[in-house]
């Protein structure tokens, strides 16, 4: 806190330091000066808790200077206390107190009053500080919260948007297959709707993320494995969005391996979330280039564009949550503005970092993503077996137990496609004596369901001596990491989150197949 001050005034030196020297304490500091006119000079620089006035000056007296400071609207409110060796008669006094004065001090000063005194006005003037420190920061919370509030209603309104955008093709499309199923046009009609819903996935995906790495709740599964793998798996998830927009796509790739310690899935979303923002920024037609290079110590990927650039403004609020470049800036499309955010935060938890460099508008943008170096590992990692050699998968029996009619009956559907049996169970408290009587070689199970959750129908199950074995996937719109040690706690061998995809669900269902290919 800000020291507090006092102003000593009188014409003699001597006078000032017994003044200065009586009242020292701790967070006191006392201005001193030796005429009126030297007082107003510091009244008119400094706020001060109290004035300790001779009366006897040259000049202007202490009086004259006291009717000074109660005709200025900045001083007229400071506690005055008069010092004078005069008589203490009457008229004095009256004088006095009628020219601002809350007290007189008498020579020879008794030292105990003095302090007590004015230990009153050091307190109360403390408090001042205190109530104005405290009044401050409420008007800076307010403000924040002022600001929060406009961007929650703006990034409603986005989200509003966003969400609207892939909803209308897959409203549209059940339309027209409803309506007019014409086979030619079926097939170029669900290619829409799948890139649609793969879309709005990705926007769950991405505010399920935010919320997840600002909880503390994201667990990377680091492992030591190449750059270039990740780069692959971004380029692979990405290259759609690029050609869709009619951009040159680059690569540069060193030849040395560069080994990092990683997620795999999530260092290839920090790349692909930078590849995704150029292909939007980047005007139809533009150039891309994606390189990685080691370089003291750190593997360094960039991605640059010749997209619309970023005002040198905007360069320090990119990476921040919900944040994208207005009309102004030469806005290119839609989002949320979470793929940069995460793509710092993300990076933050591998020891990482990130950066951007753009010289303005119309010249676009380079992003830089840095983090350690790993270690070559003592033994390469087998590879896997080929495609040709995976033995195939058997068909299964497969009971689905959901309590909405319309995802049971779609993944019955897709089970059918994949080839295996299905049966379809709606009420958990059935599972038992229906599982008894199909036999099944898997069970998906959806976990929040009326009655009897699906917690509570896996642990019948496995208390039952016929099914105890059976593999149990949930499949389930619950999907942190509580959700999955829950799952695995009640007795659920794997966890796949709502919409569950068909690759995901094959090759899961594929593993099973296989001798010994639980986990």
């Amino acid at each position: 806190m800000d020291p507090v001050h006092f102003l000593l005034v009188d014409d003699l030196e001597e006078n000032l330091l017994s003044l200065e020297a009586l009242l020292r304490r701790d967070g006191l500091v006392c201005l001193k000066a030796r005429s009126g006119d030297e007082a107003l000079e510091i009244l008119l620089r400094r706020d001060v808790a109290l004035a300790i006035v001779g009366v006897q000056m040259p000049g202007l007296n202490g009086f004259d200077l006291a009717e000074l400071m109660r005709g200025n609207e900045r001083t007229r409110r400071i506690p005055l206390i008069f010092v004078t060796a005069g008589t203490a008669d009457t008229q004095r006094r009256f004088r006095g107190y009628e020219a601002g004065a809350v007290d007189f001090i008498y020579k020879p000063i008794e030292a105990d009053i003095l302090r007590s005194k004015a230990d009153v006005f050091f307190e109360l003037y403390r408090q001042r500080q205190q109530i104005a420190a405290q009044r401050d920061a409420l008007e800076a919370q307010a403000e924040a919260l002022r600001r929060a509030d406009l961007r929650k209603d703006e990034f409603l309104a986005t989200l509003a948007h966003e969400l609207r955008n892939p909803l209308a093709p897959l409203r549209h499309g059940l339309d027209v297959l409803l309506h007019a199923p014409d086979e030619a046009k079926a097939g170029e009609v669900l290619a829409i709707m799948d890139r649609q819903l793969a879309h709005l996935v990705r926007l769950i995906d991405d505010l399920l993320d935010v919320s997840r790495i600002s909880q503390g709740k994201i667990l990377l599964r680091k492992e030591r494995m190449p750059v270039q793998e990740a780069i692959g798996a971004a380029l692979e998830t990405s290259r759609p969005m690029v050609e869709a927009s009619g951009h040159c796509l680059s690569v540069e790739l060193p030849d040395e391996i560069l080994w990092v310690e990683a997620d795999l899935t999530r260092l290839a979303q920090v790349i692909g979330n930078l590849l995704n923002n150029a292909a939007k920024y980047t005007p139809e037609g533009g150039c891309i280039h994606l390189a990685a290079r080691g370089e003291g110590g750190e593997a360094v990927i960039s991605v640059a564009d010749n997209g619309i650039g970023i005002p040198a403004h905007r360069l320090g609020d990119v990476f921040d949550l919900f944040s994208q470049l207005d009309q102004q800036g030469g806005r290119a499309g839609g989002g949320l503005g979470i793929g940069l955010a995460l793509v710092r935060r993300l990076m933050a938890l591998h020891g990482g970092s990130v950066m951007v460099k753009s010289d303005g508008v119309g010249e676009g943008s380079v992003f830089t993503v840095r983090m350690p170096l790993a270690q070559p590992p003592a033994t390469l990692p087998a590879q896997p077996p080929a495609a040709s050699e995976a033995p195939a998968a058997a068909p299964l029996r497969v009971l689905v137990i959901d309590d909405s009619q319309d995802v049971a009956q779609t993944i019955g559907w897709m089970l059918e496609e994949m080839g295996h049996d299905y049966r379809l169970l709606h009420d958990g408290r059935e599972a038992l004596d229906a599982a008894r009587a199909y036999q099944p070689d898997a069970i998906l199970l959806d976990i929040g369901m009326p009655g009897m959750n699906g917690y509570e129908v896996c642990r019948m199950l496995r208390r039952d001596e016929r099914l105890g074995s059976v593999p149990i996937i949930a499949q389930t719109g619950w999907g942190q990491e509580k959700d999955k040690a829950s799952a695995a706690e009640a007795g659920f061998d794997h966890h796949l989150v709502k919409p569950v995809g068909f690759r995901a669900l094959e090759a899961l269902l594929a593993s099973l197949a296989v001798p010994d290919a639980r986990v």
